[in-house]
């Protein structure tokens, strides 16, 4: 679906040619299978969580006139027509919105962000931002942080809520597609159900770290059976049984059914919006398709669906009212029900599968939001970008999900849950597209304040029906959400004042200028790469190192690891190089930047692109005057974007690769037997990480500038002398003089966060034999 590199290409224009109306056509029929599982498979409960009281055939009539209009409204209106047109590179969702915000109005709070960041091809998609300059609301929100903090913990909260839908989709459709069961001759108990269901559940967990490419060629033929099956049953069961309920279209029998169940039929609009979760998903799996694909599948296939199917089963119902509680499996006629049993257990899956998928994709972002604490991320397909399993998240959600399951063995109690948490998510969706509409589309509050008002006010009465069911289970996703968001913002909070810190105590240049160009200390043949949070100074580690040991690397190299408030990076662009110091000191900066949906691979190239855009660098620095000025000005701050595309064609260094057999080169030409002994016994356990070894040299005959020429030889033999990794082992604490909550939150909860997450150096696929960690405490 998306180019080789992983990098989404921008959409064609032209959605009426017939080549991209096929293209178009395909990626709608895929959406099946990975978009609507959910959406598709809510007739299963919707009908049993609504009818709990008036079960006669006007409040019957009544809940499908809502179930109608709520349909067209939420999903076809604001999603189809206006929520899918507000992506960001193609990409949707929560964190989509939020990016885009951050890139037209200074929103974002993620600290290390340069203006070169600025020049990224991604970072202008949209309308450009310059009309929208004066805007005084813009001004207003610019200037207050606390309004900042509170828009991303909003977006945190909306986070937190898919994750809530991530444990109780699995739960609600698997419960409520099993319990077809009880409805058979041979009756099945509770516990019987129950069993199976939790067999099922943990089976769907237990195969995540396939990845869904595995099975995804089966997930869009069982949900296309699916709604062919439910649609066929629905206007069976109109013709039938009550060919009136055509009449229900009318919003006529909304008022009646208000004004004879008053209170009733409010708290019975909980089970209503059941009808509409899984909404989210069209806008948040948006990367993958595209949006006039998700139109076209909802438009002409989903919703037509849906509508029949909740029209056959609302005429069976009105005849026979006492099915209510089994109505969806009670509507199907004898012949056909074992068949439609299988179907509705593997659509039920499939749903499922969808939204656990989607968690993952969140709690990444998350991350890269610097919200969530480092976990491990698995990338689980070659064709599809974005397809990810997080083992630690998958876990999680299995105990949670059986909890639930187990806890409550209830589809309404679950449902209750489950319709707060997917209508608070739309609820904060509405927010967010509202501010989008004035900062990024650029129209007038009025228009923004219209769309906000008139979908708050129909969202705002079913968030307020399901709030009435929080003490009947809707406290679920609210525990969890709390959770979750303590976890978010400990992790957000800590982080932000460990980069403070650093910040605050950046090496002086003058200082390192006072040394001269040796450091004061002995220079060895190497590169050192010293990683550190701060896209621009030294960071306190290095003065920490310099003064505890006697010997430091020829080549040192400040490596920057950054998000920015884009999808993706192209690797174009990935690279910005830099110097720090005059030319002999041999010391430079290199930013790697990625957006919030890249995905870190090790493919063991990292080293030798990093030398070849130095190389770029340094050969770019001597044509080019911009650069070369630079030694009187500042010698901290310029930075050139060096293409890894281009440098394979690039003059600076000539390479040679050769497959890395045994001990690497570099160990061998070391006198050390130790260490060659120990390079050997790394590769013998860890073949996996075999890395092709690289060699580079100067072009022959090459005019070059003789100053040019020896730092590009001293930066080939530092590359054959071998490479380290210098990370910083921080330890942060609360000063003495920090209010009791802050000692809280730092000293217990952001210290157990960093211990139990993933280290550093595995998140940066740093390899373990060539790193050096130095141990220094934060007190913040």
């Amino acid at each position: 679906m998306e180019p080789e590199s992983g990098i989404p290409t921008p959409r064609s224009t032209s959605p009426l040619s017939w080549v991209n109306l096929s293209k178009n056509l395909i990626l709608a029929y895929q959406s099946f299978g990975v978009v609507y599982g959910d959406l598709s498979t809510s007739p299963l409960y919707v009908y049993a969580s609504t009818l709990q009281k008036h079960q006669n055939e006007e409040a019957i009539f009544g809940a499908f006139s809502l179930i109608f209009w709520t349909l067209t409204l939420i999903p076809l209106l604001k999603y189809v027509f206006i929520v899918l047109s507000a992506d960001d590179n193609g990409e949707g969702g929560t964190f989509a919105l939020y990016s885009l915000l951050c890139r037209h109005a200074k929103f974002s709070l993620l600290p290390n962000q340069q203006a070169a960041d600025e020049e990224l091809s991604a970072y202008k998609y949209g309308p450009s931002s310059q009309a929208a300059a004066s805007s005084p609301l813009k001004r207003f929100l610019e200037k207050h942080k606390r309004l900042r903090t509170a828009l991303l913990l909003v977006v945190l909260f909306g986070a937190c809520m898919v994750v809530g839908d991530g444990v109780l989709t699995p739960a609600i459709s698997v419960l409520s597609s099993v319990s077809g069961l009880q409805v058979t001759e041979e009756k099945l108990t509770n516990g019987e159900v129950l069993l199976i269901a939790c067999v099922i559940l943990v089976g769907l967990f237990a195969l995540q770290h396939c990845g869904t490419h595995k099975v995804a060629f089966i997930f869009a033929p069982v949900v296309i059976i699916w709604l062919v099956s439910i649609f066929s049953i629905g206007l069976y069961n109109t013709l039938h049984w009550n060919p009136k309920i055509v009449r229900a279209f009318s919003p006529h029998y909304i008022i009646k059914f208000f004004s004879e169940n008053g209170k009733d039929g409010w708290i019975s609009l909980g089970g209503i919006l059941l009808s509409i979760t899984g909404t989210e998903a069209m806008f948040a799996d948006l990367g993958h398709f595209t949006a006039l694909s998700i139109r076209l599948a909802f438009a002409f296939v989903i919703y037509p669906c849906l509508v029949v199917q909740y029209m056959g089963q609302a005429a069976f119902l009105s005849k026979n009212p006492e099915s209510i509680p089994k109505s969806f499996y009670d509507s199907i006629p004898e012949p056909v029900f074992w068949p439609i049993f299988v179907i509705a257990t593997l659509a039920a899956i499939v749903g499922s599968q969808a939204v656990i998928t989607a968690t993952f994709s969140i709690i990444k972002q998350c991350h890269a939001l610097g919200c969530f604490p480092r976990v491990k991320v698995v990338h689980t397909s070659k064709h599809i970008y974005g397809q990810i399993y997080i083992p630690e998240i998958n876990w999680i959600l299995m105990v949670l999900t059986l909890a639930i399951t187990i806890g409550f063995q209830d589809t309404t109690i679950i449902g209750n849950a489950y319709g707060l948490a997917c209508m608070t998510v739309m609820f904060i969706t509405t927010f967010l597209m509202a501010l989008v509409t004035i900062f990024v589309w650029q129209k007038s509050v009025l228009l923004a304040a219209a769309f906000l008002f008139f979908f708050w006010f129909i969202e705002g009465v079913y968030l307020s029906s399901a709030f009435i069911k929080v003490p009947q289970g809707g406290w679920v996703p609210l525990v969890l959400s709390f959770i979750f968001m303590i976890i978010m913002y400990v992790w957000h909070y800590g982080t932000r004042k460990k980069y403070t810190f650093d910040l605050h105590n950046k090496v002086s240049l003058k200082w390192l200028l006072g040394l001269g160009p040796s450091l004061g200390i002995v220079r060895v043949p190497g590169i050192g790469l010293i990683y550190s949070e701060l896209a621009t100074g030294v960071p306190a580690i290095f003065s920490h190192f310099v003064t505890n040991l006697p010997a430091f690397h020829n080549v040192l190299v400040f490596v920057c690891v950054k998000s920015v408030p884009v999808p993706y990076v192209s690797p174009e662009e990935r690279f910005l190089i830099g110097r720090i110091c005059p030319r002999p000191y041999r010391m430079y900066r290199c930013i790697v930047r990625y957006g919030y949906k890249d995905i870190q691979r090790d493919n063991g190239d990292f080293e030798n692109q990093l030398i070849q855009s130095i190389a770029e660098f340094i050969q770019m620095e001597a044509v080019e005057p911009q650069f070369s000025s630079s030694e009187s000005s500042s010698f901290d701050g310029r930075m050139a974007v060096i293409s890894t595309r281009t440098l394979q064609s690039s003059s600076s260094l000539v390479v040679s690769e050769q497959e890395d057999v045994g001990v690497s080169n570099s160990i061998q030409s070391s006198k050390s037997l130790t260490l060659q002994s120990l390079r050997s016994i790394y590769d013998e356990e860890n073949p996996q990480i075999r890395r092709r070894h690289v060699r580079f040299h100067l072009p022959p005959n090459s005019l070059m500038d003789p100053a040019v020429r020896e730092e590009l030889m001293d930066l080939i033999r530092a590359k054959e002398a071998g490479v380290a990794y210098i990370l910083g082992h921080s330890y942060v604490k609360a000063r003495r003089s920090s209010s009791i909550l802050k000692k809280l939150v730092i000293d217990i909860g952001y210290s157990f966060l960093r211990k139990n997450c993933r280290g550093p150096a595995v998140a940066l696929n740093i390899p373990h034999i060539s790193l050096i960690e130095v141990g220094m405490i934060y007190y913040v």
